[in-house]
């Protein structure tokens, strides 16, 4: 059985990359991090401030490139 790791404040976690001007890919694998911890119950990341954070900081257009990334990491289909 393969081990999984999960991200306890997701919030706080994604919100510090903004703030320290990483770059979207980084972002994008926390945000996937956040959504499969959410998934099995492990946090409740506020999807209302992570959002709003990064369409502040790239636009929606950004947002947009971010979800893309981190979806296609949560299925397997981008290599994180």
């Amino acid at each position: 059985m393969p081990t999984q790791i999960n991200l306890t404040n997701c919030t706080e976690a994604i919100l510090s990359e903004i703030a320290d001007n990483m770059p979207q890919k980084c972002v994008a694998l926390t945000y996937a991090m956040a959504i499969r911890s959410e998934r099995v119950g492990a946090d409740n990341p506020d999807w209302r401030r992570i959002n709003g954070a990064i369409v502040d900081r790239w636009s929606a257009r950004g947002l947009d490139r971010i979800k893309r990334r981190a979806h296609g990491i949560v299925e397997g289909r981008v290599a994180p």
